[in-house]
């Protein structure tokens, strides 16, 4: 028959649940001061010889510097000897910017195989100079007669030169190559730069 319980007997359950209970609650781990390191410093103390490492190379950076300047001095250097060379051979790999194209190496053999009334500008010029003292009236008659000469030649080979360049180069930059043409003819042959690679009165 089930009834109240009676006083002297006290339910088992209840220590069980209690008991059950407070082994269930859980423990919340205890965090370290985030402020304090238990190892000291956090990291081991570096050994001498890692320190004497580290110091050299900080000190490599200033070396490091002179060998990069070194070597930029040597390209630099082997570059303008290589430019050297080209103007020589006319190797249009190692040309000056201004040199270098098929444009401008027509505009070149263009000039070089004809010649030209300003090639002898100079040593005439050097003529009149020293006859002036002399042969007054002749100079002043001869000397406008040679300038003359030499814009017409010079006009000339301006329209030939473009009309060549138009008609061979039509897809390609052409700006600058008479003006070109005009201050290498004004150069005795021998002291072009870069130097003629094709003969006089060759066939283009």
């Amino acid at each position: 028959m089930l009834g109240r319980p009676s006083k002297n007997q006290t339910p088992a359950s209840a220590p069980d649940q209690a008991g059950r209970g407070r082994a269930t609650a859980p423990t919340r781990p205890t965090s370290p001061d985030p402020g304090r390191h238990p190892e000291g410093k956090g990291r081991p103390t570096p050994k001498r010889r890692e320190a004497e490492a580290a110091r050299k190379a900080g000190a490599k950076v200033p070396t490091d510097r002179k060998e990069a300047a070194r070597a930029r001095r040597a390209r630099v250097a082997d570059e303008r000897r290589h430019q050297r060379e080209a103007m020589i051979t006319g190797d249009e790999r190692y040309l000056p910017v201004r040199d270098k194209g098929p444009v401008r190496k027509f505009a070149r053999d263009y000039v070089d195989v004809r010649i030209s009334a300003a090639e002898f500008f100079l040593p005439s010029a050097l003529l009149v100079i020293v006859l002036s003292s002399t042969l007054r009236a002749l100079v002043n008659i001869v000397y406008p007669i040679l300038l003359l000469v030499i814009v017409l030649d010079s006009i000339w080979l301006s329209w030939r030169l473009r009309a060549e360049l138009d008609r061979r180069f039509p897809q390609q930059n052409r700006r600058g190559a008479t003006t070109y043409a005009i201050m290498r003819s004004l150069q005795f042959r021998r002291l072009r730069m870069p130097k003629p690679t094709v003969k006089r009165f060759a066939r283009l």
